[in-house]
């Protein structure tokens, strides 16, 4: 199978992003043809990455290549990790010419772009992700950002990557949970943009979550190219970008109330917070009940974690909302949320009352 080739376009750059299997078998070329010239670079590397494929990898740089490993998690992505590889990008003395390269999900996507983007206030960026999450997410529009205590993705910036290559052939040594966890940012790209992929994708999940070709490299293109043209109306996110916020607020708030534990992981807050959001929207009677009763219908033939009491409870809640109302998105002490009226029409900049998410999450938790 040939790869896909998309193409991103900012305000700063055009870069673009390779879809397909086995790509890091090609990268000399790749990076030929994208006239990139590794004079000196550093690899950060996630460790759970097979070695096997780190090093196809590493045969295709030349002996200046420097390798930075990390433990990639949510409580790993802070400043203590920025400080670390921004020392060593010092002590080797890099140029704002050199690059570093991420090889790794979101985590490490995130983080290796912050760095990036702060070094010598800018440092050649290349984005190698290797789970599904961040291969249909994170690795296109040009977040970059760390955690704090007081909340996810607080401290960052906009920084966009050279190019970005996707191989699906890192998705083969991941667990079906990392699967899921990409699977649910597919299917948010669905329900707020594209009506027929979400069709597409109700008729094809098992073939989808079992990485059957061609149907997970379609779901991964028609995903990329959705995020692809919402950056490139709204690259900062001042207004039409904030769609792909759809599910966040809640999944957010609730990946910080869990300390960023495993017990639940990104992608699936993310799946319980559209879940939650859903609820929400249907409550609110901005969702129709045709489209309500589909979605909630694919999400539990899914057999995703979808319960938010499995994780919750009442004495909860204060928790739960205080991460809501320091949201990024939020700017008074209102909680902005991203709903839904029907599929393909996203409501953005409804604002509520910490009173009314309150009553919502009791009922939630305890009913």
């Amino acid at each position: 199978m040939k790869p896909i080739k998309l193409k991103i376009k900012t305000s700063v750059n055009t870069y673009p992003i390779y879809i397909g299997k086995n790509l890091i078998l090609t990268l000399p070329k790749i990076f030929k043809d994208n006239s990139i010239n590794l004079k000196k670079c550093l690899l950060v590397v996630d460790r759970k990455i097979p070695k096997k494929l780190v090093s196809q990898i590493i045969k295709s740089f030349n002996k200046r290549l420097n390798i930075f490993y990390i433990d990639a998690n949510e409580k790993n992505k802070n400043q203590k990790t920025v400080n670390s590889m921004l020392e060593t990008l010092l002590k080797k003395n890099f140029s704002r010419e050199d690059y570093l390269i991420a090889l790794g999900g979101g985590i490490t996507g995130d983080i290796s772009g912050f760095v990036a983007s702060q070094f010598k206030r800018g440092l050649q960026f290349i984005n190698i992700p290797t789970t599904l999450l961040s291969q249909v997410d994170s690795a296109i529009g040009g977040k970059t950002g760390i955690n704090t205590k007081y909340g996810k993705n607080l401290i960052g910036s906009f920084y966009q990557p050279k190019i970005v290559i996707s191989d699906s052939i890192f998705l083969e040594s991941l667990p079906e949970r990392e699967i899921v966890c990409g699977y649910g940012e597919i299917l948010k790209h669905s329900i707020i943009s594209n009506k027929r992929f979400f069709k597409f994708l109700d008729k094809n999940i098992e073939s989808i979550i079992n990485l059957q070709t061609p149907f997970i490299e379609k779901a991964i293109f028609e995903s990329c190219k959705i995020k692809k043209d919402v950056v490139e109306r709204d690259e900062r996110e001042k207004n039409f970008r904030k769609i792909l916020n759809f599910g966040h607020t809640f999944g957010h708030a609730f990946e910080a109330s869990l300390n960023y534990s495993r017990k639940l992981n990104h992608g699936e807050a993310v799946l319980l917070g559209m879940k939650t959001a859903l609820n929400f929207s249907f409550r609110k009677n901005f969702l129709n009940q045709k489209d309500y009763l589909s979605l909630i219908s694919h999400l539990k033939n899914s057999k995703f974690p979808l319960n938010v009491k499995k994780y919750f409870s009442s004495k909860d809640l204060g928790k739960i909302l205080s991460f809501m109302i320091k949201d990024k998105k939020n700017n008074s002490d209102m909680i902005n949320l991203v709903l839904l009226k029907k599929i393909e029409k996203p409501l953005i900049d409804y604002k509520f009352k910490k009173k009314d998410l309150e009553k919502f999450l009791r009922n939630e938790l305890t009913n």
